[in-house]
């Protein structure tokens, strides 16, 4: 990985609070996992439809990646991500696109940044969804190299057999869901 530094002063944003907390089962103050009575509403749904995912969801997967130049941050902290970034295909629901828009126009980390966000939701995700990475129309100089480097399977599967490229990629996925970085 090169030493040399693309953004060396980057704007940080706080974090915003997570709208939607992760899914718990056990009534507070509660041994138990559930010691109510069920209601109809809260039965479990035995239908073969698979679950649905919204935007929310596909952010609070991958806010807390470490950006790969500045390790204490995360993408959100450096505003590269955000959840209206993240968009469904209206014909194909199962379809994400997930757009990123690096700190500085000539930043050389874009790469490891969505490289980080695709294997995150491929790790994440189950197998029927189709995931885009996209750079942000006009946020980069080399725009088009980019998505096209970053949605071929090809090249994907190339860079993680990349030892060096391997390690930096897991050492910005080792903070996701840690709650240190979300202040």
């Amino acid at each position: 990985m090169s030493s040399e530094v693309f953004n060396p002063n980057p704007t940080v944003f706080a974090p915003s609070k997570a709208k939607k907390s992760a899914r718990t089962y056990a009534k507070p103050h509660s041994l138990w996992l559930d010691d109510e009575e069920s209601t109809e509403d809260e039965e479990y749904d035995q239908s073969d439809a698979p679950e649905g995912i919204d935007q929310e969801e596909i952010f609070e997967l991958i806010r807390s990646i470490s950006d790969p130049e500045h390790r204490n941050m995360t993408l959100e902290q450096l505003a590269v991500v955000s959840a209206p970034q993240i968009t469904f295909d209206p014909k194909y629901p199962d379809r994400i696109i997930v757009e990123f828009t690096p700190t500085v126009p000539h930043c050389g980390m874009s790469t490891f940044i969505g490289l980080s966000i695709r294997v995150r939701l491929l790790r994440s995700l189950p197998q029927r969804f189709k995931v885009d990475i996209k750079v942000k129309p006009g946020s980069h100089q080399s725009e088009h190299a980019l998505n096209k480097q970053l949605n071929d399977k090809e090249r994907v599967a190339a860079a993680l057999e990349n030892p060096a490229l391997l390690e930096v990629l897991e050492q910005c996925l080792s903070t996701v869901g840690d709650s240190a970085h979300e202040h």
